[in-house]
């Protein structure tokens, strides 16, 4: 036992004092590269499909090209174009407005829905479920479905129309004042379920001790969420602000499928503008700088969140 003590004792020295500290180099040694080649198909996909449109459509936005004429090189010619074009300032106020109805429904009802669902009663996978079934379904045939709903004779009129909310059928994807909020309703519809699992996945997050010692001194439901809940997920409601901007102004085929942007451009967004622009019109150079502007106001945004949220949560 003393000398296989001995040696057990000795072995941690002579290991330290082999160069390169023991590790060796050869065929059985750590390769830097296996984890690059593993990156390589993700970056490879990264790089033709996003960052390279991306840099083209940015260098496009400085020239007029329609596809069949050589690009021609026209400075901030498209930019004074969209700044001086009415199209484009009502898109612009269209997007503003979705987003000041859109982040509401997916930020802050998500949230108790996500309190709900995070609830340890019977059947509540089955209610997860049923909310998250609309993210994976296409967005053109929730378009579709919700078409009926909005129809003058479909459930929704009915609806109204039995509770004497209204006297005659409205028009709602044909009626200006209704036709946006119409499309927010249908967006909104399909990415609560989204933002839910994201709360969710931040209320599991929070050590259950918090509840229980808040328990103990006496606060009530609401008091444990107004004091622990909302400022523990404070995070996570950031990302959702700044992934419902991003869902707002790019909307495209929920508009597309219900309303074609109209009526008289009341549900023409930026999104669907540049679409317009680019494959109804053939003005790609235009529609790029279109792009690079609500790139920008997408930064903007989310600076602004970042800006308002970086701080340490507090109770």
């Amino acid at each position: 036992m003393t000398v296989l003590a001995r040696a057990a004792a000795q072995r941690p020295a002579a290991v330290a004092a082999r160069p390169g500290g023991g590790r060796r180099r050869g065929a059985g040694g750590p390769r830097w590269w296996v984890a690059y080649l593993f990156l390589a198909p993700g970056l490879a996909f990264f790089g033709v499909f996003y960052a390279w449109p991306a840099v083209t459509a940015a260098q496009l936005a400085f020239y007029d090209y329609d596809i069949v004429s050589p690009p021609r090189f026209v400075g901030t010619g498209n930019f004074e174009r969209l700044a001086a074009s009415p199209e484009f300032w009502q898109a612009f106020g269209n997007s503003l407005l979705f987003l000041a109805m859109f982040l509401p429904l997916v930020v802050v009802l998500p949230l108790f829905l996500a309190v709900a669902v995070n609830l340890r009663l019977r059947g509540i996978g089955a209610f997860r479920l049923v909310y998250y079934l609309p993210v994976v379904t296409s967005m053109v045939a929730i378009a579709i479905a919700w078409s009926f709903v909005f129809h003058p004779k479909g459930a929704l009129n009915w609806l109204l129309l039995e509770l004497g909310v209204i006297d005659t059928p409205i028009q709602f994807l044909l009626d200006g004042h209704w036709a946006l909020p119409a499309v927010v309703v249908v967006e909104a519809w399909q990415y609560t379920g989204y933002f839910m699992m994201i709360y969710l996945a931040g209320l599991q997050s929070i050590p259950a001790g918090l509840y229980e010692a808040a328990a103990l001194d006496g606060a009530g439901a609401w008091a444990r969420f107004r004091r622990i809940t909302v400022p523990l997920i404070r995070p996570y409601a950031a990302v959702c602000c700044v992934l419902g901007g991003i869902l707002a102004t790019q909307s495209f085929a929920s508009i597309y499928v219900l309303t074609r942007g109209g009526p008289q451009g009341a549900t023409t967004t930026l999104g669907f503008y540049i679409w317009s622009r680019a494959f109804e019109h053939f003005d790609f150079g235009y529609a790029s700088a279109v792009g690079l502007v609500l790139w920008a106001f997408l930064v903007c945004f989310a600076l602004v969140q970042y800006r308002l949220t970086r701080g340490e949560p507090t109770g």
